[in-house]
């Protein structure tokens, strides 16, 4: 998280806390918060009433995540679509049924060993890129799905979950080809599927060379 990030969600937690005082007059200590009691379903339940930031005003629906709760790998995104909106789960548009091909050239499935989020849980009008301040309020719920998912692999698919999970500026194109560390979990970025679906010839190639990373690192884990 950059230093602006930082600070807009230092704001939130401060708003937080005034909540809880106003409320029950006593203040939560929200930075050390023991989640050794989170779960999957209550980080859902969260993100469904959530109006932190401007998405909760356009969306239809909120899309927390979707697949196995054991996964080897989680696959994140920038954002929800407009069939993530309407269904409230994750890749099953067009590009998802692309992504779900490429799992299974590598002889994985989404119900089996696959878990499906996105940097941010509600979907950017007209598809456009989430702003700063949007992605520092929503990443939190992110880590705690990270932490409590425990993968062996995390695949980014995009610039920008590939870039607020790498801390870095850099292109998609400059990013991928290398393997990064997210919570002490090794990280792979690679093209979006939409970009692939627009550009095949430019992408497929080094695309199937990033999934092909993801299987050896995979069959190197197991070993």
């Amino acid at each position: 998280m950059n230093k602006n990030n930082k600070m807009l969600y230092d704001f939130w937690e401060v708003l937080n806390l005034a909540e809880d005082y106003i409320s029950t007059g006593l203040i939560k200590n929200h930075s050390d918060l023991d989640f050794s009691s989170d779960s999957l379903e209550k980080i859902s339940a969260e993100i469904s009433v959530c109006k932190k930031c401007r998405l909760a005003q356009t969306r239809n629906n909120t899309v927390p995540g979707t697949g196995n709760h054991n996964p080897l790998v989680i696959i994140i995104g920038e954002g929800p679509g407009a069939q993530e909106d309407k269904t409230g789960q994750a890749f099953v548009g067009r590009a998802g049924q692309y992504l779900d091909k490429w799992m299974e050239a590598i002889g994985l499935n989404r119900q089996e060993y696959i878990f499906l989020a996105n940097i941010v849980k509600c979907r950017p009008p007209g598809n456009r890129d989430p702003l700063e301040d949007e992605i520092a309020l929503c990443l939190p719920y992110l880590e705690r799905q990270v932490a409590l998912l425990k993968p062996k692999l995390i695949l980014t698919v995009g610039r920008i979950s590939s870039q607020v999970l790498t801390h870095s500026n850099l292109g998609i194109g400059k990013l991928r080809g290398k393997s990064y560390e997210y919570q002490g979990i090794e990280l792979i970025p690679t093209y979006h599927p939409s970009a692939v679906l627009r550009n095949p010839d430019d992408y497929r190639k080094p695309v199937w060379e990033d999934l092909k990373r993801v299987k050896n690192s995979l069959n190197e884990k197991k070993s």
